[in-house]
């Protein structure tokens, strides 16, 4: 068991670890947690994109890392994916209340991340992170749906469930962009290297 695990209560560590696992044999709705019982200090998930949302053809990785005074404080939550959201910063900080002033001790790792995947389908602008899309996303919607769309697509777009299924759990970007390499025609081919052009220069 790591160090990290030691510096937290060993029975907040078994509470933790017994949700985990439950977690992973009973997944939630769009969430796939990726088990690693040597560090439950830091929780990795997978979270699909929730349908009418410009990230619905994604998968994001999604890190929570566990205070040593947990749960009396919150844990901080991060997208290892990159991802163009108003309250998720360039660097992939998550900013949201029930992480915050809103933080209860009785909150599960579970709610967490449904609240984070929740978090895809109704943003806060008001309270942005991510400056430029939170003013875009209320001054011109359709434009921030079109961009955060192309974003998902060259970041965090998956073929099928066996994209899914074959994520590192190293949270890094390149792996889920390498992950996929479905078979394109020239028109398709052209298509995608124009948006990874484009996205250059968001």
């Amino acid at each position: 068991m790591s160090q990290s695990n030691e510096n937290i209560a060993p029975s907040v560590v078994m509470a933790v670890a017994k949700e985990l696992r439950k977690l992973t044999n009973e997944p939630l709705e769009g969430i796939k947690v990726l088990l690693n019982e040597e560090d439950i200090t830091n929780i990795v998930a997978d979270i699909a994109g929730p349908v009418a949302t410009p990230f619905h053809s994604g998968t994001f990785k999604v890190k929570l890392v566990l205070p040593s005074d947990y749960p009396a404080s919150p844990p901080k939550g991060y997208f290892l994916t990159k991802i163009y959201h108003p309250n998720i910063s360039k660097a992939g900080e998550i900013c949201v209340n029930t992480l915050k002033r809103d933080w209860k001790q009785d909150v599960g790792v579970g709610h967490v991340l449904q609240v984070v995947r929740c978090l895809l389908i109704n943003p806060f602008p008001e309270s942005a992170l991510n400056e430029e899309a939170g003013k875009l996303f209320m001054e011109d919607y359709d434009q921030y749906f079109k961009k955060a769309a192309m974003m998902t697509e060259v970041h965090a777009r998956v073929a099928g469930a066996a994209g899914a299924a074959g994520t590192s759990a190293t949270g890094e970007g390149g792996p889920v962009e390498k992950r996929q390499k479905p078979i394109e025609t020239k028109e398709a081919e052209k298509r995608r290297q124009e948006k990874k052009k484009s996205i250059k220069r968001l």
